[in-house]
């Protein structure tokens, strides 16, 4: 079964983060510039929230708040989920269903960042682990 760990070391992007204090638009943009669908909010070296394409959906465009001076503090979901690095891909999918979670941060046993992992991430490994192993039966079956 593949880990949290091995998508980790095959995902070739840095790792995203923004700080409470900067705004709503600068997370935004730096989501959009990236490509990503969510940053981590650090203090520090410490996580304190996430800020996803959902809550810019749900809390920025519903409280009708200006993101160029909105702090992202105001709007990030606060109580972080988040998993370490030995979790399996299965675990990690499951909690991701359980609790509609689309981004996932990876923390260490001293809660330091080691990367985020979204659905994606965690889909396309279990497919690729199905495929080998379907591939696998159909050598043994053919030989």
């Amino acid at each position: 079964m593949k880990t949290i760990k091995q998508i980790l070391a095959e995902k070739k992007k840095p790792i995203v983060t923004v700080g409470p204090d900067d705004t709503v638009m600068q997370a935004m943009e730096l989501m959009r510039e990236r490509d990503i669908g969510a940053v981590m909010v650090v203090s520090g070296s410490k996580l304190v929230g996430i800020f996803t394409e959902r809550d810019c959906l749900h809390k920025v465009s519903s409280l009708d708040i200006n993101p160029r001076q909105t702090q992202v503090r105001a709007v990030m979901t606060e109580k972080v989920r988040f998993v370490t690095s030995d979790l399996e891909v299965s675990q990690g999918l499951a909690l991701m269903t359980e609790r509609f979670f689309r981004h996932l941060p990876v923390l260490d046993e001293n809660q330091n960042i080691l990367g985020i992992v979204s659905i994606g991430d965690l889909v396309k490994a279990k497919i690729s682990e199905q495929t080998f192993i379907i591939e696998q039966m159909e050598r043994y079956i053919a030989s």
